[in-house]
C-alpha cells in the first residue's frame, strides 16, 4: 500500500515525538523523502528503527506493555469463550472479539485506553456488509487444507487465539499456523510473546524473520515464505499487515479496525470500525 503524503507527514511526527533530535530527524526525513514506490509505512518504520539503535541504542519500552494486555486478556479469557460458545455462530463470535484486540495497537494509536477497549467489546459483531466476505472466508476454510494467521499485537493474540480454535472446531481439515514477529517492534507479538498465551496449542508459530510491524516478503526466511505461498486460507490481522500486504494479488483475508486517518477515509467509515476484508477486490480509494 503506497504512503501517500499525509501518512508520511504522521510517520515523520511520530519519530519527533519520539526523540526530538535534530541529527535523528533528518535522518528520517531523508528516508521519508528517498521512499520508494512500493515501500510501505511497516517498512519506513522498519527503517527509523535501524536509524535510532544506532544513534541511541536498542530501544524495547513496550515489555511492560505487552505482558500487561496479554495478561488482562488471559484473565478474560474463559468468559469470552464462553462468550462465543453460546453464540448463534460461534466462529463469527470469535472472529468478531479478535478483530476488537485490534485496538491494542501503539503504532496506530497515539493513547490505547483500556476501559475503550473493554467498551468494544459490547458492541463486536460483523456488519451486515461483510457477510459476503464472511461467506467467502467460511467457504475458503471449508475447501482449505492450510489456513495461516498474520497476527499483530499483544493483547489481540489471546482472541486470536479463541478464534483458531472455533475454526478447527467447525473445520477439522484445517491445520494452523500463525505467523509472528521476527523481533521487539512496539507492542507487537514475538514468538515468546505467542507462546505465553499459549497459541502454540492450537497452530505453529513462524516468525516473520524480522522485526517489523508488518509482513514483507523479500524480508522473510524461507520456513515463512513457504508458509504464505502453500497457505490456502490467509487471515491478516491489524493495518501494518494490510499495508504490507495488500495490493500483490494475492488471495487474503484481513481483519482489523480503522484507527487513524489514512483508513478512515479509504473505507470511508467512522473511527474504530471494524472491518473484513477481502482481496482481491477492487476497494474505494479515498486516500
Amino acid at each position: 500500500m503506497r504512503i501517500p503524503e499525509s501518512c508520511a507527514k504522521c510517520l515523520y511526527d511520530r519519530q519527533r515525538k519520539r526523540m526530538p533530535d535534530e541529527g535523528y530527524l533528518a535522518e528520517v526525513r531523508a528516508l521519508i523523502e528517498g521512499r520508494g514506490e512500493n515501500d510501505t509505512s511497516p517498512v519506513l518504520v522498519y527503517r527509523f528503527n535501524q536509524a535510532f539503535a544506532r544513534r541511541f541504542g536498542p530501544s524495547n519500552g513496550y515489555a511492560a506493555v505487552k505482558r500487561r494486555y496479554n495478561d488482562l486478556v488471559l484473565g478474560m479469557e474463559a468468559r469470552i469463550r464462553a462468550r462465543i460458545e453460546k453464540a448463534d455462530d460461534p466462529v463469527a463470535a470469535a472472529l468478531a472479539f479478535a478483530r476488537v484486540g485490534n485496538y491494542i495497537d501503539y503504532g496506530a494509536m497515539d493513547t490505547v485506553e483500556e476501559d475503550t477497549f473493554l467498551s468494544l467489546f459490547d458492541r463486536a459483531a460483523l456488519r451486515e456488509e461483510e457477510k459476503e466476505v464472511y461467506d467467502h472466508f467460511l467457504a475458503a476454510c471449508e475447501k482449505g487444507k492450510r489456513f495461516l494467521l498474520i497476527a499483530d499485537n499483544c493483547g489481540e493474540i489471546v482472541l486470536d487465539k479463541l478464534l483458531l480454535e472455533q475454526l478447527g472446531r467447525r473445520f477439522p481439515g484445517l491445520t494452523f499456523q500463525a505467523f509472528v514477529r521476527g523481533g521487539e517492534v512496539l507492542n507487537d507479538v514475538t514468538v515468546p510473546d505467542a507462546e505465553y498465551v499459549g497459541i502454540d496449542r492450537v497452530a505453529e508459530i513462524l516468525s516473520n524473520g524480522a522485526a517489523i510491524a508488518g509482513t514483507v516478503y523479500n524480508m522473510m526466511p524461507e520456513p515463512a515464505r513457504q508458509a504464505l505461498d502453500q497457505a490456502n486460507v490467509i487471515l491478516a490481522k491489524g493495518q501494518g499487515n494490510y499495508e504490507s500486504l495488500s495490493g500483490q494479488g494475492r488471495h487474503v483475508f484481513y481483519a482489523f479496525l480503522c484507527k487513524c486517518d489514512l483508513f478512515i477515509r479509504r473505507f470511508g467509515v467512522p473511527p474504530l470500525t471494524g472491518m473484513l476484508v477481502e482481496e482481491p477486490q477492487k476497494l474505494p480509494n479515498r486516500a
